[in-house]
């Protein structure tokens, strides 16, 4: 199965899949026209329902496809890219699967300005999300901008500063000490606002960037964690804790995906973050 699914309940301590409701991704290995119906396929039969609500391309770099369903390599470690990568004929493929009635919308994830306006005067089918990373120490306010501009909505992936990446970069063999460490959860303007709601700092976060207009995929494991994710709905930020949230980006400092957690991957003429926004 090749993706992340997005949108997980728990109902009686037992974990339930939304299958029908969720957000799915085109792999890199899966960047071109003909990769794209073949990996929404594999995902629709491993997931046993016959649509996706949205369907996103995942990156703008594509990978070569010779390993099903992970980052394929060289003998140095490199992930072996494949340079011929098209948006415009990927995105002719998305909309086929939005006719077939494989997804009923699609969109775009790690996308920068230049790439999301290539696509979107191409289009069809506009895109209706955006999915990067965002949080209070990258804020992404040129980007959010730019989309609000032309409709497309924003989702944040990493909305608590992304812990896990670290680990993440060290399995994949990337340099963990060309990124920056941040504490987003334990940051004192985030403990204190957090301890005057009563509420988690994570939960002060997520209600940060909803209160901007952007839809919040926190990832977690852990049930209780989930519950408390979801319990953003009864509380609100004044005005005085929305600025001091937003006093803490720190720009494209606060960026931790970077082409580090892949190494190799900025060899790619797509490659999307070497751009202000």
């Amino acid at each position: 199965m090749v993706g992340t699914l997005q949108h997980i309940t728990f109902y009686n301590g037992q974990k339930m899949p939304i299958v029908g409701l969720g957000t799915w991704q085109l792999p890199l290995i899966g960047m071109r026209h003909s990769g794209v119906e073949k990996y929404l396929k594999k995902s629709l039969s491993g997931l046993q329902v016959d649509y996706v609500d949205l369907y996103l391309v995942h990156n703008p770099i594509g990978f070569q496809d010779v390993d099903d369903g992970g980052y394929p390599k060289d003998k140095d470690g490199q992930v072996l890219l494949d340079m011929t990568t098209d948006h415009i004929s990927i995105w002719k493929g998305m909309e086929a699967q939005v006719d077939a009635g494989r997804a009923r919308s699609i969109g775009l994830s790690n996308f920068n300005a230049r790439q999301i306006k290539r696509v979107w005067q191409s289009a069809r089918i506009k895109p209706a999300n955006l999915q990067v990373e965002m949080h209070a120490y990258f804020q992404q306010r040129e980007l959010r901008a730019f989309c609000r501009a032309l409709d497309i909505t924003v989702c944040a992936w990493g909305p608590l500063g992304t812990p896990q990446i670290y680990s993440f970069v060290e399995k994949q063999g990337g340099d963990v000490s060309k990124l920056p460490r941040y504490d987003l959860l334990g940051d004192p303007v985030v403990k204190r606002i957090a301890q005057k709601h009563g509420k988690t700092t994570a939960q002060v976060l997520i209600r940060f960037l909803m209160q901007l207009e952007v839809a919040v995929i926190p990832k977690s494991s852990n049930p209780t964690r989930v519950e408390e994710n979801f319990a953003v709905f009864d509380f609100e930020l004044p005005p005085e804790d929305m600025e001091a949230l937003e006093a803490l980006d720190k720009g494209r400092k606060g960026r931790l995906g970077s082409e580090h957690s892949q190494p190799g991957s900025g060899r790619h003429p797509e490659w999307p973050w070497f751009e202000p926004y």
